[in-house]
């Protein structure tokens, strides 16, 4: 089972952080759901599985999110630039 205080840390952040909008969330959130049971560390994510899971239908929204979470120090994200491998993300809660 994964530790509900990650995600609970990110949701008291996020609630007094202005610059995060919905999408930012539900992003966050289906990252949260698909990371492995140990929290720390890197882990594979595929962009069709986040956008279908975080209700992000654009692209652009995606990328726009995933820059500004990167930007706002939630999570750290390393893209593989492959279309046959997936790109690697760490979730920075602390």
């Amino acid at each position: 089972m994964k530790l509900a205080t990650q995600a609970d840390q990110f949701l008291r952040k996020a609630a007094n952080d202005d610059r995060l909008l919905p999408s930012h969330i539900s992003l966050f959130m289906a990252m949260f759901y698909y990371s492995p049971d140990k929290p720390g560390g890197h882990f594979q994510v595929s962009r069709k599985k986040l956008m279908r899971f975080s209700r992000i239908k654009s692209v652009a929204t995606y990328h726009k999110c995933i820059r500004e979470l990167v930007a706002c120090g939630y999570i750290d994200y390393l893209p593989s630039y492959d279309p046959y491998r997936a790109s690697s993300v760490a979730l920075l809660t602390k």
